[in-house]
């Protein structure tokens, strides 16, 4: 078992809340936001890659994607994978260009993205009490081979569930700002 390391499992745990906001950032609100296509593959060159390696991606208008593809042989695959990424947009193309014009959102579509920001920060939570139980683990075999007393493993826990608390919050916030943004309220 690997000895305690506070810095570590606080890093560990930063680590889920920002994938946590890589992950809402990726929600649609009804405005243009590249970071809407970042988590779509395209099959090309007999693999799949992220379209920011086949294309480049821009906001021209606050309702509109503009998916520039570097390659003309893979406007086809590109178009493709936007398509079928569940994201409700439908490609235009314009040679080696797509538009994508981003639709209004509906009630139930908000609704649906809401559910879905707070399963991402469920997620996140739980990858959080889950790096919490490592330390946790790792503190009691540290007072096992009697490399720090009962009272230091009991002091370091206290120390680590603040910490948890701490940047569970922090996960919950950015849960409840974007299922804002998202409901429009």
């Amino acid at each position: 078992m690997a000895k305690y390391d506070k810095a570590d499992l606080e890093r560990r745990m930063k680590g889920a809340v920002e994938s946590l906001k890589g992950d809402l950032s990726g929600l649609r609100t009804g405005r243009a936001n590249t970071a809407l296509l970042d988590p779509i593959t395209v099959e090309v060159y007999g693999s799949h890659m992220p379209l920011s390696q086949v294309a480049s991606v821009s906001a021209p208008e606050p309702r509109m994607l503009s998916v520039q593809v570097w390659d003309k042989s893979n406007v086809t695959p590109v178009e493709k994978a936007i398509r079928s990424a569940g994201l409700g947009l439908n490609p235009i193309s314009d040679g080696q260009t797509l538009r994508l014009p981003i639709p209004d959102l509906t009630e139930d579509r908000r609704k649906e993205l809401a559910k879905l920001a707070s399963k991402y920060a469920e997620n996140a939570r739980i990858a959080i009490r889950n790096v919490r139980r490592d330390g946790m683990d790792a503190l009691k075999a540290d007072e096992n081979k009697k490399e720090i007393s009962e009272d230091e493993r009991k002091r370091a826990e206290t120390d680590l569930q603040k910490l948890t608390d701490e940047i569970i919050k922090q996960a919950d916030d950015a849960a409840t700002a974007k299922e804002k943004e998202i409901l429009g309220k």
